[in-house]
């Protein structure tokens, strides 16, 4: 036999076998638009966690189709990222732990073996943050739909006044109504922040001379003062450790659905200095980023 027949019979081998050994199984499948880049960093922080194989799948790929999914993979854990993926997984077997993050508040969810984490902060992380760096914010003005106020506000509430907006209307006329607060903060809601919302209570915060804090990165680069933004590749990771421990058989059911436990922090100097607000040098340090 010629040395190029041997080649030919060793390549010819070589496809044959990959493909047809099926594709490995997984116990642990996420289901996230990669695309996002949130949903990129949380994966990254869920590999750096677990020492297990994980398969990523697109929520438009999973549509209808999870049950028989997460059966072919013999999955026992399934990472929920996103409203959509979420509902999907919501309809898996109880067998099947469901782990969710990339929702803004925890949805009332009924399903055992389930829990997640929340992407909205916690007004007492805005509050610690004050006490530590910025004494001259004392007293904030939380404004957001009730619903928002009750799971985001927090048993302390001697340093905050809460507002209770239902449209983007009454969003605005709380913000013109507050006038003894030091800063104003602004809850997660999209359905009360639309676009011209906002742009006014920009103009009425510069007007009234309070600032803003807001609740992404983007807010701080229209002029909001600060805003404490979840740490995605952090949360991975701590999906990761529920993921190992659902493994090993905990029902996920008695883990409570828990916010952020580390932020990002972004700052606006330009507008702290039209208000007169002094920064520290160390808070600087701690932004991730700051427009000036």
């Amino acid at each position: 036999m010629t040395t190029s027949r041997k080649y030919l019979i060793l390549i010819s081998s070589f496809v044959f076998l990959n493909f047809a050994l099926p594709a490995y199984a997984s116990e642990i499948i996420v289901i996230g638009d990669t695309q996002l880049k949130p949903v990129t960093e949380i994966i990254s922080g869920i590999r750096e966690t677990l020492n297990l194989p994980v398969k990523v799948f697109q929520p438009a790929s999973v549509k209808g189709k999870l049950k028989d999914i997460a059966a072919r993979e013999d999955a026992r854990v399934v990472v929920a990222l996103g409203k959509e993926a979420l509902d999907e997984a919501l309809q898996l077997p109880s067998t099947v732990a469901v782990i969710y993050d990339l929702v803004i508040t925890p949805p009332v969810i009924r399903r055992p073996n389930t829990t997640g984490f929340y992407m909205a902060t916690p007004v007492k992380e805005y509050i610690d943050l004050m006490k530590t760096y910025l004494h001259s914010i004392k007293r904030i003005a939380v404004v957001g739909s009730r619903s928002m106020i009750n799971i985001l506000e927090g048993p302390d509430h001697s340093q905050v006044s809460s507002y209770s907006v239902r449209s983007p209307f009454d969003f605005v006329s709380a913000v013109k109504q507050i006038d003894s607060a030091d800063a104003i903060l602004l809850l997660p809601d999209v359905s009360m922040l639309t676009v011209s919302a906002v742009e006014e209570a920009y103009l009425l915060s510069f007007k009234k001379g309070i600032p803003l804090l807001g609740i992404s990165e983007k807010n701080v680069k229209q002029g909001a003062l600060l805003a404490l933004v979840f740490d995605p590749v952090n949360v991975g990771r701590r999906i990761g450790e529920n993921a190992s421990i659902a493994i090993k058989g905990m029902d996920m059911g008695r883990i409570p659905a828990s916010p952020p436990h580390k932020f990002e922090l972004y700052i606006n100097t330009e507008t702290a200095s039209k208000m007169g607000i002094q920064i520290s040098p160390e808070l600087v340090r701690k932004a991730k980023k700051v427009y000036p």
